[in-house]
């Protein structure tokens, strides 16, 4: 197993441990999420220091919750940054609340690097900041794959459901631009409220547009709220929504006959199925590490990203700081996770721009 690798150079002694500092969604619309993501982490990070830890360091995983509300994500990771040993920030989530602590300079007076923040929003990306190391695609790799899914099928009406925030702003610019390529108008743009599931006003709106498929920027809860009613008006469009949501909470809140169909992206391969020697990792530790629960992306993810995460500390050697394992993580240049590859440099910090779509199948499990 790969958690016996080369960081396991000699036991971990006399204490001695990083700290890795997570803020998440574990309260909140996107707790579920929030859940999963810790978890993905944290089975890696267990492993990794029942191997004898990194450099002869344990693994500290940090974690605090701030509801997925971007004020409370401000505060949490300036406490975080104002621990000594806290060597690198890892998986937060959400568009607006990374955002912000880009906007107030946070993570460049910290100098930490963020690894594997759950979020495709391209003003995390563009322009170029030092900080943030994405292990994921892109909003608008994911919309691009999905508008050219849709109109291969022929489907030429197109709406958009999304979140008034950053974060479904992201992504409706990505479904517009993929969708100006290709010189279509779209159909309706119709929006929820952030940390609700308000979303009657759209499903009307998307109802009256007439439109063949619609593409959901949203969570868990708004997305499934939408499911279910579009569908009991009688809403016939193809769904499609982007990665951030879990395809059981989907299914249990909208209920199968609504969610039955549904496309959504993905940005890691398909984790169900374990085809990739990562993928046979992450279920051996799951079992071992998380008995009882299942593969899903979200963890999947985050999994990943922890191992990104755990090469760097391994490259920055004994006592790593903030900048050496900033500058191990732009040496990693195509490195191999397991049969997934992410390659970054002093130049870029995109790891991935992998996409493919799933589809919930009639028995509710998600297919390739």
């Amino acid at each position: 197993m790969a958690a016996s690798g080369a960081w396991a150079q000699q036991p971990a002694t006399g204490g001695a441990e990083v700290v890795i500092g997570q803020v998440a969604p574990l309260s909140g619309v996107l707790a579920s999420t929030g859940e999963q993501m810790v978890l993905g982490g944290r089975i890696y990070f267990d492993a990794v220091n029942d191997q004898g830890g990194v450099n002869g360091a344990r693994i500290r995983h940090k974690v605090v919750d701030d509801g997925y509300k971007v004020d409370e994500t401000v505060r949490l990771t300036k406490e975080l940054l104002a621990r000594s040993d806290t060597v690198a920030l890892f998986g937060f989530a959400g568009t607006a609340n990374v955002a912000r602590l880009l906007d107030e300079g946070v993570l460049e007076r910290g100098g930490a690097a963020l690894v594997a923040p759950y979020t495709g929003g391209e003003p995390l990306r563009n322009p170029f900041n030092p900080w943030i190391f994405h292990v994921r695609a892109g909003y608008g790799d994911e919309t691009e794959h999905m508008v050219q899914q849709v109109t291969t099928l022929g489907l030429k009406r197109i709406a958009v459901m999304y979140q008034d925030d950053a974060f479904g702003k992201a992504g409706l610019a990505g479904v517009g631009a993929a969708l100006q390529k290709r010189n279509l108008p779209m159909a309706a743009a119709a929006s929820y409220e952030r940390n609700t599931d308000k979303v009657d006003d759209a499903v009307k709106a998307i109802k009256a547009s007439d439109a063949q498929a619609v593409i959901m920027i949203a969570i868990n809860k708004p997305a499934a709220a939408f499911i279910k009613r579009y569908r009991e008006s009688g809403g016939g469009a193809q769904l499609f929504n982007i990665s951030v949501v879990d395809p059981a909470e989907l299914v249990k809140s909208a209920g199968l006959a609504n969610a039955r169909g549904l496309g959504i992206s993905q940005v890691v391969p398909y984790p169900y199925r374990p085809d990739l020697p990562a993928v046979r990792e992450y279920h051996q530790l799951l079992k071992k590490y998380a008995p009882g629960q299942e593969p899903n992306y979200t963890s999947f993810e985050e999994f990943l990203g922890a191992k990104v995460l755990v090469e760097a500390l391994r490259r920055a050697g004994a006592a790593p700081s903030r900048a050496r394992v900033l500058r191990a993580l732009e040496s990693m240049s195509n490195y191999d996770l397991g049969g997934v590859f992410v390659n970054f440099s002093n130049a870029n910090r995109i790891g991935s721009r992998y996409v493919e779509v799933t589809v919930i199948g009639s028995s509710g499990k998600l297919l390739k």
